[in-house]
């Protein structure tokens, strides 16, 4: 029993995807994942686009946005190897609602793609050295979707008629998804907010703050990086799989929230989950990171 003590604690097993698998495997299997913004750009040309000082992402009425596409949350500005952009459509990481018009709309402009973030991150190695990822969130797996929604269902529950102010944060998720001695410089970019503004007379809980909830969304991060060429092929059409526009039961007018295609909030993704082989192999490529992980928490060893 000592020497079993004394043998390292075993690494989490790391996701990936094999080109062959690919074709007949459900975009549902990718729960979250993690990528380089430099290698989302090569990727999703279609998507993503640096102009100038802009990042440019296909807004509402524009072809692009009409053949699907991502939902990017941000403030205005993405640092790409020390450089400023500024995003040409996104949705505010804070946005008010005033009433149930605004509120559904929101609800299924969220729902209606997969989200990114972006994030910047260093090691205590060397921090003169920063690399940006684009962090990924498929709103078509059950498990974060019934995160949202149950979020979203269990505030109103609890403050009907009130005002509240509820947080959706997946911080926690990515920080253990990096090696100990990552530092994120921006943690904050991985979360968004909506506050709901109600017409009441009296909103004492809203006053003093005691209606504001959080949900901090779980879920396995997907390694997405790879110097392959093939695997790279792979991921690209994996991405284009997720983002593929979803087949809607009904349309709603654009409204001011309006950055991205609906979807209904009655949707229901039906997919086969059972265990796939695609789950167990070795890690797709390298990262810059070694021991980059697949995991919902810090291994208590690293390779």
């Amino acid at each position: 029993m000592a020497t079993a003590a004394c043998e390292p604690v075993a690494r989490p097993s790391l996701t990936s995807i094999s080109s062959g698998e690919l074709r007949s495997l459900w975009t549902c299997d990718c729960e979250l994942a993690l990528l380089p913004l430099s290698q989302l750009l090569r990727l999703q040309p279609g998507a993503f686009q640096l102009r100038g000082e802009q990042l440019l992402v296909p807004g509402p009425g524009e072809p692009a946005a009409a053949r699907g596409g991502f939902n990017v949350f941000g403030d205005g500005l993405v640092r790409l190897d020390g450089q400023l952009y500024r995003l040409s459509s996104y949705i505010k990481r804070y946005v008010e609602l005033t009433n149930y018009c605004d509120y559904k709309d929101y609800r299924e402009t969220i729902l209606s793609k997969p989200m990114v973030f972006f994030i910047n991150v260093q090691t205590k190695k060397d921090i003169s050295k920063e690399r940006t990822y684009a962090f990924l969130v498929n709103t078509r797996h059950p498990k974060i979707r019934r995160q949202i929604e149950q979020g979203m269902d269990m505030v109103i529950s609890s403050v009907i008629g009130e005002s509240y102010r509820l947080q959706f944060d997946f911080q926690e998720v990515v920080k253990n998804f990096f090696p100990p001695g990552t530092i994120v410089l921006n943690g904050e970019n991985l979360s968004f907010t909506y506050e709901f503004k109600a017409d009441a007379l009296f909103d004492f809980f809203y006053w003093f703050g005691l209606s504001n909830s959080t949900v901090k969304v779980q879920g396995k991060v997907l390694n997405l990086t790879s110097t392959s060429p093939e695997k790279k092929e792979t991921i690209k059409l994996f991405l284009e799989k997720m983002s593929e526009p979803l087949i809607r039961r009904s349309s709603f007018s654009d409204r001011k929230f309006s950055v991205t295609s609906r979807g209904s909030i009655d949707d229901v993704f039906n997919c086969n989950l059972s265990p796939r082989s695609s789950v167990t192999e070795p890690l797709l490529a390298e990262f810059s990171f070694p021991s980059l992980l697949e995991c919902e928490e810090t291994p208590s060893q690293l390779i």
